[in-house]
């Protein structure tokens, strides 16, 4: 398989390359030249196989040509050794539970098999070489490990230094906002040591997110450690993330429900997530329509309703982890449904509408959706789960079935939920685990110099 980029001025690349160097030579996302559709039988035989093997046939179909099966097997179920179930919480409306991982966040499964692959490209033999490559060419940067950046606004961090921890030949940097993250998520990437290294930014998301970004097109880094992605632009994150869609419309076709009546609604910041759903889709995925639902960063939902495409700072808001002013993965929305920029602004625009709706919902409005599900079926949302669960509340229609992501656990935002509901979240074990570790990170501004200056000591 080759990967193009989203500005379509790189060079095409192979899996290898993609997942290593994360980020193509234009700026641009990588994108897969094909998109293989999956065989109907596999669909007839969905609804009662594993989901391990669910996700090794999707994985098949985007990785197969890369990756020899047994490897790739191996990946996949060393990847999910969790569940994603799908849980009823009212009459038509499920929820997807992504949050029994080991960081109990719906990032883990991308985390996890993106971390796993990187290193068989590593194990593979070679060097690591200034294009992203991995050979034996004599052109390998300085460090002879891969270091891994990643911004976070919340979840990321914690699923990518967990994934990556204790993996040889990479070290993790993760970059996030001071003062706007969970407390319980930031002890998750900040008491870990070993190979990872959590840096404090002084600012928000989308200052993160640029300093990664600026630091993969600086030739001078570059040239002296090998840098990349483990956000949900490195294609090895966000496209394993289509194995629990597969994998909640087959649980949802095995409690009797008919696919042309399924709605999946993701609660949507950088829109890695959704994405992953769209690809599955692209794949035969039989779904009947998307919401994307924000909180008060409505970018997305704005362009639906204008076709205007208009980034924004950030607002912080109660649903910390979707606070994201330019959302990376736009571009290969636009590029999925434009097909590689075939079609005009206006077309690709109406494509998108047909298929993907929206929903944008205020702090209170979280809240009060918090409230009201507890209350009525004593289901505890957490606040981005929450506008998943009102996006289906307002928006399906008679017959139809809503599935939406409960992307991390309610006790990642244990201060947060027990206000709201004025209950006492329990903390599972594992997560209790990490607030007992001592905290470790470095202070840096949002200025690139600074951080440049910071990996180049390194």
């Amino acid at each position: 398989m080759k990967y193009y980029s989203t500005n379509g001025k790189a060079p095409v690349a192979d899996l290898r390359k993609a997942v290593v160097k994360g980020l193509a030579e234009d700026r641009g996302l990588y994108m897969p030249e094909v998109i293989n559709k999956l065989p109907q039988q596999f669909f007839t035989d969905m609804p009662k196989m594993k989901f391990q093997d669910i996700a090794f046939n999707v994985a098949s179909a985007f990785f197969g040509d890369d990756v020899d099966l047994d490897s790739l097997q191996d990946l996949v179920y060393d990847t999910l050794q969790f569940p994603c179930p799908v849980v009823k919480v009212k009459e038509s409306i499920y929820s997807l539970e992504l949050f029994h991982g080991p960081t109990l966040a719906f990032k883990d499964v991308g985390a996890r098999f993106m971390a796993r692959l990187l290193q068989y490209f590593l194990r593979r033999g070679g060097s690591v070489c200034g294009d992203g490559s991995v050979c034996g060419c004599g052109t390998a940067t300085k460090s002879k490990s891969v270091n891994v950046l990643v911004a976070t606004s919340g979840d990321t961090g914690s699923a990518v230094a967990n994934g990556f921890l204790g993996v040889d030949g990479i070290h993790v940097y993760v970059l996030y906002p001071k003062g706007k993250v969970s407390p319980i998520q930031e002890c998750q990437f900040t008491t870990l040591g070993k190979n990872i290294t959590a840096i404090e930014v002084d600012g928000v998301f989308d200052d993160c997110q640029a300093l990664v970004k600026s630091a993969f097109m600086d030739q001078e880094l570059n040239e002296h450690m090998m840098l990349t992605s483990a956000n949900s632009i490195n294609v090895a994150r966000f496209l394993p993330q289509a194995f629990y869609y597969f994998n909640a419309v087959a649980q949802l076709i095995a409690l009797g429900h008919q696919p042309s009546d399924i709605v999946i609604c993701v609660p949507s910041g950088n829109f890695g997530n959704i994405c992953a759903a769209l690809f599955g889709h692209q794949m035969g995925m039989p779904v009947k329509r998307f919401i994307a639902a924000n909180n008060a960063n409505d970018i997305f939902f704005n362009y639906l309703q204008t076709g205007q495409y208009n980034p924004k700072p950030s607002k912080q808001t109660l649903a910390n982890a979707m606070d994201v002013g330019d959302p990376s993965n736009f571009a290969r929305i636009i590029n999925l449904y434009s097909e590689n920029g075939k079609l005009s602004p206006e077309e690709t625009h109406k494509r998108i509408t047909s298929l993907i709706s929206g929903a944008t919902y205020s702090d209170e409005q979280i809240r009060e959706t918090m409230r009201q599900c507890y209350k009525e079926t004593g289901y505890i949302l957490d606040p981005h789960g929450a506008c998943g669960y009102r996006a289906l509340e307002e928006q399906l229609k008679p017959g139809e079935i809503g599935v939406f992501c409960e992307t991390a656990h309610p006790a990642k935002f244990k201060e947060k939920v027990d206000d709201i509901l004025g209950i006492d979240v329990e903390i599972p074990e594992r997560l209790a685990a990490f607030m007992k570790g001592q905290k470790q990170s470095v202070p840096m501004t949002k200025d690139f110099a600074d951080f440049k200056a910071y990996l180049l000591k390194q």
